[in-house]
């Protein structure tokens, strides 16, 4: 509703000022009687509405400052929005301008709000939108966290990659924007890095959704960058063996020999806390927030795998909250890619001293932590007569038996079975890396 001809607030004033100097009825506000119209006597601030058009007025103050503004009432509230001032903006400026916002108020509108909003939104930018997200989802002092790699790789990806677009307002984004960003990236870095960069991004504007800052997902839309094959590079017992032989007896080699032994994900023994261990029962209990899938993990030590976590020296650190077991920074466990590319070096050094076989590769290639999960779970299945779900437990994962309704209602942990195939898996490592015969008999399928 628009008021300002027949309805004010008490304080303001009736048009008696203009209309006394003009000397006539009904005033049009215009540029002339803006501009020496005076505030009457014993006032401080003062609103002269047209006559013309109902909701526009003049407001003048003390010490001279004059604006020309809109009010209209959005129910039972009453608005009153600001145009600009006299000196910047002229009569008939000002009066189109409140012709527009008066006809948005017609029709439902509320210019006053909408002014707000746009105010907000100019002050997210894509950098700031990234700090609150950022800080939303730390792995430790978030509302909602992400696992430590997770957080780790997101903020890389919103923080490097996309920082191009951080000085943009993250409101006016559109898609051809982060396309033409995507393929930048695609070209100078590669298409996994692009494919989860978008990926990155996306969740973030995902999350600004939900918290009104912007209206919509830019991303939506734009071509996912082709990403490669899932691999499927499973190890080979003389590559166990060298892995195992050229892992030193520090915080790398046992948290190799642990990933080895255990199946479990480079960070659940990366960041591994000596609350999580009971060395006496033999075994390690990861909390959901440690996991991929936000379940806990128990996880049995075979003899030789709780050996190793005895032999890790427990250092006072009174720098830190958590007690890591690897690790010299504030954190768990840093500085992989470096360990690895050693660990590689000593492998293929060790290889060409020995003068391999004929037909024996001498350097070993194209292997990465992760392949030892998978060589895990693969020879369970296929040497070792472990059963589908029980190598679906030691893994910790939640797809074939327990996905969907299943899951919901068998939450069975199977830990006799897990605790049994992992002391199976771990007599064949043994056996693999030190030779002679098997001490545990084989399970049937």
């Amino acid at each position: 509703m628009i008021t300002g001809k027949h309805e004010r607030a008490s304080h303001m004033l009736p048009n008696w000022g203009l209309q006394a100097l003009q000397g006539r009825g009904p005033v049009k506000l215009t540029q002339p009687n803006a501009t020496w119209q005076a505030l009457p006597a014993g006032k401080s601030d003062a609103i002269f509405f047209d006559d013309d058009l109902p909701g526009f007025g003049l407001r003048i103050r003390a010490g001279g400052k004059r604006t020309w503004i809109i009010q209209y009432r959005v129910g039972a509230k009453q608005r009153r929005l600001t145009l600009g001032t006299v000196d910047k903006l002229n009569a008939d400026q000002a009066r189109k301008a409140a012709k527009g916002r008066l006809a948005r108020v017609e029709l439902g509108g509320d210019p006053q709000q909408e002014k707000h909003e746009a105010r907000a939104a100019a002050g997210h930018t894509v950098g700031k939108l990234v700090e609150d997200y950022l800080a939303r989802r730390h792995h430790e002092t978030g509302k909602d966290p992400l696992r430590k790699s997770s957080y780790e790789a997101t903020e890389l990806y919103l923080q490097k990659h996309w920082k191009p677009l951080h000085g943009l307002q993250a409101s006016k984004v559109d898609r051809s924007t982060i396309a033409s960003r995507l393929t930048a990236i695609e070209a100078q870095i590669s298409s996994v890095t692009a494919a989860r960069a978008r990926v990155a991004l996306s969740s973030m504007f995902a999350w600004a959704i939900g918290q009104g800052i912007v209206n919509s997902n830019p991303v939506i839309g734009t071509n996912k960058p082709p990403e490669p094959k899932a691999r499927d590079r499973v190890l080979l017992n003389t590559e166990i063996a060298d892995i195992w032989a050229s892992c030193r007896d520090d915080n790398f080699g046992r948290i190799v020999k642990l990933l080895l032994l255990t199946g479990a994900r480079r960070d659940e023994i990366g960041d591994l806390t000596w609350s999580e261990i009971d060395l006496e029962l033999d075994f390690i209990k990861l909390p959901p927030e440690r996991t991929k899938n936000g379940r806990a993990h128990f996880v049995p030590l075979a003899p030789i795998a709780a050996a190793i976590l005895k032999s890790v020296p427990r250092r006072a650190r009174a720098d830190r909250a958590i007690e890591y077991l690897f690790g010299e920074g504030q954190g768990g466990f840093s500085g992989w890619s470096k360990a690895k590319a050693g660990l590689d070096r000593r492998i293929n050094k060790a290889r060409t001293e020995a003068a391999a076989a004929p037909g024996t590769p001498q350097h070993i290639t194209d292997w990465r932590l992760h392949d030892l999960r998978r060589t895990v779970a693969t020879v369970m299945a296929d040497n070792l007569g472990v059963l589908p779900h029980v190598i679906e437990a030691v893994l910790n994962h939640v797809s074939g038996h327990k996905a969907g309704v299943a899951g919901v209602y068998n939450r069975a942990t199977y830990e006799r079975e897990v605790r049994a195939a992992l002391a199976l898996w771990a007599d064949h490592v043994r056996t693999v890396v030190e030779g002679g015969a098997r001490k545990v008999v084989p399970l049937r399928a």
